[in-house]
């Protein structure tokens, strides 16, 4: 029987996840990752993936250098300390992100399964 197909809602979702978990575990050692913007350090599966323009901009929503480790408080109770997340990149790169994320980008949907493949991948790598 054929694999049922996802939803664009349940592809995005699933490559958040993925890609969340590949984030947070690529920058951590031993375990343990860094939140960019108070230096708080825990397990990576306690920490997030923070991004320095919002998800809501796909142009930038997966691009590895729009995102980094953050801690619940920053990422969340501080809506991701930009500005802290702005000093930790660097003022070329702020700009760049800045730039790309006002570009209208829409990913098809076997773009989303390619890159659920590809981090997938990086992700097993790591485990």
């Amino acid at each position: 029987m054929p694999k049922k197909k996802l939803t664009r809602s349940k592809l995005v979702k699933k490559l958040d996840n993925i890609f969340s978990q590949y984030i947070r575990l690529s920058n951590s050692v031993n375990d343990i990752a860094e939140c960019v913007t108070c230096n708080k350090k825990d397990h990576w599966k306690k920490m997030q993936c923070g991004h320095f323009q919002s998800r809501k901009h796909y142009s930038t929503r997966w691009d590895e250098s729009n995102v980094a480790v953050q801690c619940a408080g920053c990422n969340v109770f501080r809506y991701g300390e930009q500005y802290k997340f702005s000093l930790y990149l660097g003022k070329n790169l702020s700009q760049k992100l800045l730039d790309k994320s006002r570009k209208v980008v829409k990913f098809a949907d076997v773009d989303l399964l390619e890159m659920i493949d590809y981090y997938s991948d990086k992700l097993k790598l790591l485990l």
